[in-house]
Protein backbone atom coordinates (compact mmCIF):
# COMPACT_ATOMS: atom_id res chain seq x y z
CA UNK A 1 0.00 0.00 0.00
CA UNK A 2 3.25 2.23 -0.03
CA UNK A 3 1.88 3.90 -3.10
CA UNK A 4 3.32 7.36 -2.88
CA UNK A 5 0.76 9.05 -5.38
CA UNK A 6 -2.08 8.09 -2.67
CA UNK A 7 -3.03 9.90 0.26
CA UNK A 8 -3.81 8.51 3.36
CA UNK A 9 -4.71 9.56 6.22
CA UNK A 10 -2.55 9.04 9.44
CA UNK A 11 -5.76 8.29 10.90
CA UNK A 12 -7.17 5.26 8.81
CA UNK A 13 -6.87 1.88 10.07
CA UNK A 14 -5.98 -0.19 6.76
CA UNK A 15 -4.93 -3.38 6.57
CA UNK A 16 -1.61 -4.66 5.24
CA UNK A 17 -2.21 -6.60 2.39
CA UNK A 18 -4.54 -3.31 0.68
CA UNK A 19 -3.80 -2.44 -1.94
CA UNK A 20 -4.27 1.48 -2.84
CA UNK A 21 -3.86 2.46 -6.23
CA UNK A 22 -2.36 6.37 -7.48
CA UNK A 23 -4.10 9.20 -7.00
CA UNK A 24 -6.68 8.05 -4.40
CA UNK A 25 -7.79 9.61 -0.95
CA UNK A 26 -8.42 7.82 2.37
CA UNK A 27 -9.89 9.93 5.32
CA UNK A 28 -9.25 9.37 9.17
CA UNK A 29 -11.89 7.29 10.83
CA UNK A 30 -11.69 4.98 7.96
CA UNK A 31 -11.22 1.37 8.58
CA UNK A 32 -10.24 -1.25 5.46
CA UNK A 33 -9.79 -5.29 5.52
CA UNK A 34 -7.66 -7.09 4.44
CA UNK A 35 -7.08 -8.22 0.71
CA UNK A 36 -8.92 -5.10 -0.29
CA UNK A 37 -8.47 -3.32 -3.72
CA UNK A 38 -8.68 0.23 -4.31
CA UNK A 39 -8.61 1.90 -7.39
CA UNK A 40 -7.16 5.18 -8.78
CA UNK A 41 -8.83 8.42 -8.36
CA UNK A 42 -11.19 7.05 -5.16
CA UNK A 43 -12.42 9.03 -2.73
CA UNK A 44 -12.97 6.93 0.74
CA UNK A 45 -14.77 9.35 3.50
CA UNK A 46 -14.79 9.53 7.62
CA UNK A 47 -17.20 6.86 8.60
CA UNK A 48 -15.76 4.18 6.24
CA UNK A 49 -15.74 0.72 7.44
CA UNK A 50 -14.88 -1.41 4.46
CA UNK A 51 -14.61 -5.41 4.78
CA UNK A 52 -11.73 -7.83 3.28
CA UNK A 53 -11.38 -9.03 -0.23
CA UNK A 54 -13.54 -5.61 -1.76
CA UNK A 55 -12.65 -4.39 -5.03
CA UNK A 56 -13.17 -0.70 -5.40
CA UNK A 57 -13.13 0.66 -9.20
CA UNK A 58 -11.81 4.68 -9.63
CA UNK A 59 -14.07 6.67 -9.37
CA UNK A 60 -16.22 6.20 -6.99
CA UNK A 61 -16.95 7.86 -3.81
CA UNK A 62 -17.35 6.11 -0.36
CA UNK A 63 -18.78 7.61 2.60
CA UNK A 64 -19.87 11.46 1.75
CA UNK A 65 -21.83 13.27 3.83
CA UNK A 66 -25.48 12.43 3.50
CA UNK A 67 -27.20 14.89 0.62
CA UNK A 68 -30.12 15.73 2.92
CA UNK A 69 -30.49 18.98 4.43
CA UNK A 70 -31.37 18.15 8.16
CA UNK A 71 -27.62 16.51 7.99
CA UNK A 72 -25.60 18.24 10.58
CA UNK A 73 -21.98 16.61 10.83
CA UNK A 74 -22.88 13.70 12.83
CA UNK A 75 -20.59 11.48 13.14
CA UNK A 76 -22.40 8.04 10.82
CA UNK A 77 -21.10 5.08 9.03
CA UNK A 78 -20.82 3.62 5.68
CA UNK A 79 -20.44 -0.02 7.02
CA UNK A 80 -19.66 -2.26 3.51
CA UNK A 81 -19.24 -5.90 4.09
CA UNK A 82 -16.67 -8.31 2.60
CA UNK A 83 -16.34 -9.54 -1.00
CA UNK A 84 -18.05 -6.24 -2.26
CA UNK A 85 -17.22 -4.99 -6.08
CA UNK A 86 -18.01 -1.71 -6.46
CA UNK A 87 -17.41 -0.38 -9.84
CA UNK A 88 -16.78 2.70 -11.51
CA UNK A 89 -18.28 6.17 -10.25
CA UNK A 90 -20.12 4.52 -7.63
CA UNK A 91 -21.58 6.90 -4.99
CA UNK A 92 -22.38 5.55 -1.33
CA UNK A 93 -23.55 8.48 1.18
CA UNK A 94 -23.15 7.32 4.78
CA UNK A 95 -25.69 7.54 7.24
CA UNK A 96 -27.93 10.46 9.21
CA UNK A 97 -29.41 10.01 12.68
CA UNK A 98 -32.22 7.93 11.68
CA UNK A 99 -29.98 5.15 11.56
CA UNK A 100 -26.51 5.93 11.93
CA UNK A 101 -24.93 4.10 9.20
CA UNK A 102 -25.71 3.14 5.65
CA UNK A 103 -24.81 -0.34 4.95
CA UNK A 104 -23.93 -3.04 2.41
CA UNK A 105 -24.01 -6.74 2.74
CA UNK A 106 -21.27 -9.37 1.94
CA UNK A 107 -20.73 -10.35 -1.92
CA UNK A 108 -22.71 -7.77 -3.25
CA UNK A 109 -22.13 -6.11 -6.75
CA UNK A 110 -23.04 -2.24 -7.33
CA UNK A 111 -21.92 -1.68 -11.17
CA UNK A 112 -20.79 1.72 -12.32
CA UNK A 113 -22.52 4.37 -11.73
CA UNK A 114 -25.49 3.50 -9.11
CA UNK A 115 -26.20 5.83 -5.67
CA UNK A 116 -26.84 4.42 -2.75
CA UNK A 117 -28.30 7.36 -0.12
CA UNK A 118 -28.11 7.39 3.53
CA UNK A 119 -29.77 5.19 6.05
CA UNK A 120 -29.85 2.01 3.40
CA UNK A 121 -29.75 -1.36 4.66
CA UNK A 122 -29.02 -3.35 1.47
CA UNK A 123 -28.47 -7.23 2.38
CA UNK A 124 -26.14 -10.39 1.22
CA UNK A 125 -25.23 -10.91 -2.57
CA UNK A 126 -27.02 -8.18 -4.51
CA UNK A 127 -26.50 -6.87 -8.04
CA UNK A 128 -27.50 -3.34 -9.01
CA UNK A 129 -26.88 -2.78 -12.39
CA UNK A 130 -25.93 0.30 -14.31
CA UNK A 131 -27.05 3.30 -12.76
CA UNK A 132 -29.41 2.08 -10.37
CA UNK A 133 -30.56 4.51 -7.86
CA UNK A 134 -31.64 4.06 -3.76
CA UNK A 135 -32.92 7.01 -2.12
CA UNK A 136 -33.23 7.36 1.29
CA UNK A 137 -33.87 4.79 4.51
CA UNK A 138 -34.44 2.16 1.75
CA UNK A 139 -34.24 -1.62 3.11
CA UNK A 140 -33.01 -4.33 0.29
CA UNK A 141 -33.11 -8.02 1.23
CA UNK A 142 -30.85 -10.82 0.60
CA UNK A 143 -30.08 -11.74 -3.64
CA UNK A 144 -31.69 -8.96 -5.07
CA UNK A 145 -31.19 -8.08 -8.70
CA UNK A 146 -31.96 -4.18 -9.86
CA UNK A 147 -31.69 -4.52 -13.04
CA UNK A 148 -30.20 -1.30 -14.92
CA UNK A 149 -31.51 2.23 -14.19
CA UNK A 150 -33.98 1.49 -11.56
CA UNK A 151 -34.45 4.15 -9.46
CA UNK A 152 -35.96 3.07 -5.98
CA UNK A 153 -37.96 5.62 -4.10
CA UNK A 154 -37.23 7.13 -0.34
CA UNK A 155 -38.82 4.60 2.79
CA UNK A 156 -39.72 1.55 0.48
CA UNK A 157 -38.43 -2.31 0.94
CA UNK A 158 -37.77 -4.96 -1.48
CA UNK A 159 -38.25 -8.59 -0.18
CA UNK A 160 -35.56 -11.16 -0.54
CA UNK A 161 -34.70 -12.55 -4.00
CA UNK A 162 -36.97 -10.07 -5.55
CA UNK A 163 -35.47 -8.98 -9.41
CA UNK A 164 -36.55 -5.94 -10.47
CA UNK A 165 -36.98 -5.00 -14.44
CA UNK A 166 -34.97 -2.47 -15.88
CA UNK A 167 -35.50 1.24 -16.09
CA UNK A 168 -38.33 0.83 -13.17
CA UNK A 169 -39.53 3.60 -10.99
CA UNK A 170 -40.23 1.62 -7.63
CA UNK A 171 -42.76 3.56 -5.52
CA UNK A 172 -44.15 0.55 -3.26
CA UNK A 173 -43.00 -1.70 -1.92
CA UNK A 174 -41.68 -4.99 -3.61
CA UNK A 175 -42.31 -8.16 -2.01
CA UNK A 176 -40.27 -11.67 -1.91
CA UNK A 177 -39.16 -13.78 -4.49
CA UNK A 178 -41.19 -11.62 -7.09
CA UNK A 179 -40.35 -10.41 -10.44
CA UNK A 180 -41.54 -6.71 -10.96
CA UNK A 181 -42.04 -4.43 -13.74
CA UNK A 182 -43.74 -2.36 -15.98
CA UNK A 183 -45.30 1.00 -14.84
CA UNK A 184 -46.71 1.77 -13.08
CA UNK A 185 -44.28 -1.27 -11.51
CA UNK A 186 -46.49 -4.62 -11.06
CA UNK A 187 -46.35 -8.52 -10.14
CA UNK A 188 -44.90 -9.98 -13.16
CA UNK A 189 -44.32 -13.15 -11.74
CA UNK A 190 -42.24 -14.90 -8.97
CA UNK A 191 -38.53 -15.03 -9.72
CA UNK A 192 -38.17 -18.83 -10.35
CA UNK A 193 -35.00 -18.54 -12.81
CA UNK A 194 -32.95 -17.15 -9.49
CA UNK A 195 -35.20 -18.94 -6.88
CA UNK A 196 -33.96 -22.41 -9.09
CA UNK A 197 -30.10 -20.90 -8.77
CA UNK A 198 -30.14 -20.50 -5.38
CA UNK A 199 -31.46 -24.06 -4.88
CA UNK A 200 -35.01 -23.77 -4.15
CA UNK A 201 -36.82 -27.20 -5.41
CA UNK A 202 -39.75 -26.89 -7.91
CA UNK A 203 -41.95 -28.04 -4.70
CA UNK A 204 -41.40 -24.83 -3.37
CA UNK A 205 -41.59 -22.47 -6.10
CA UNK A 206 -44.84 -23.77 -6.80
CA UNK A 207 -45.84 -23.04 -2.99
CA UNK A 208 -44.58 -19.78 -3.35
CA UNK A 209 -47.21 -19.33 -6.76
CA UNK A 210 -49.36 -20.31 -5.41
CA UNK A 211 -49.73 -18.08 -2.63
CA UNK A 212 -49.07 -14.60 -4.86
CA UNK A 213 -51.70 -16.15 -7.20
CA UNK A 214 -54.39 -15.81 -4.41
CA UNK A 215 -52.72 -12.26 -3.53
CA UNK A 216 -52.60 -10.99 -6.86
CA UNK A 217 -54.83 -13.06 -9.04
CA UNK A 218 -57.88 -13.72 -7.34
CA UNK A 219 -59.28 -10.30 -6.68
CA UNK A 220 -59.16 -10.25 -3.17
CA UNK A 221 -57.56 -7.03 -0.98
CA UNK A 222 -54.33 -7.49 0.65
CA UNK A 223 -56.04 -8.23 4.10
CA UNK A 224 -58.28 -10.16 2.47
CA UNK A 225 -55.83 -12.50 0.76
CA UNK A 226 -53.66 -12.34 4.06
CA UNK A 227 -55.92 -14.27 5.81
CA UNK A 228 -56.77 -16.91 3.09
CA UNK A 229 -53.04 -17.33 2.58
CA UNK A 230 -52.80 -17.73 6.46
CA UNK A 231 -55.97 -19.81 7.13
CA UNK A 232 -55.49 -22.21 3.80
CA UNK A 233 -51.72 -22.72 2.66
CA UNK A 234 -49.17 -24.67 4.97
CA UNK A 235 -47.24 -22.59 7.58
CA UNK A 236 -43.53 -22.52 5.77
CA UNK A 237 -41.04 -20.17 5.80
CA UNK A 238 -41.27 -19.16 2.95
CA UNK A 239 -45.42 -18.39 3.57
CA UNK A 240 -44.77 -16.36 6.88
CA UNK A 241 -42.04 -14.09 5.59
CA UNK A 242 -44.36 -13.08 2.36
CA UNK A 243 -47.19 -12.50 5.12
CA UNK A 244 -45.03 -10.75 7.38
CA UNK A 245 -43.29 -8.16 4.79
CA UNK A 246 -47.21 -7.43 3.87
CA UNK A 247 -47.77 -6.85 7.11
CA UNK A 248 -44.95 -5.00 8.14
CA UNK A 249 -45.27 -2.44 4.88
CA UNK A 250 -45.07 1.25 5.33
CA UNK A 251 -45.89 2.45 1.62
CA UNK A 252 -48.19 -1.02 0.96
CA UNK A 253 -47.02 -3.35 -1.96
CA UNK A 254 -46.92 -3.22 -5.32
CA UNK A 255 -49.81 -3.80 -7.15
CA UNK A 256 -50.97 -6.60 -9.66
CA UNK A 257 -50.48 -6.24 -13.76
CA UNK A 258 -54.14 -5.45 -15.30
CA UNK A 259 -53.79 -4.84 -18.83
CA UNK A 260 -55.44 -1.66 -20.12
CA UNK A 261 -58.76 -1.50 -22.44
Amino acid sequence: MNQPLAYVHPGAKIAKNVVIEPFTTIYSNVTIGEGTWIGSNVTIMEGARIGKNCNIFPGSVISAVPQDLKYNDEDTLTIIGNNVTIRECVTINRGTTDRMKTVIGDNCLIMAYCHVAHDCIVGNNCIFSNNSTLAGHINVGDFVVLAGMTAVHQFCSIGNHAFVTGGSLVRKDVPPFVKAGREPLSYVGINSVGLRRRGFSTEKIREIQDIYRMLYQKNYNNTQASDLIEAEMEATTERDEILQFIKNSHRGIMKGYFKSN
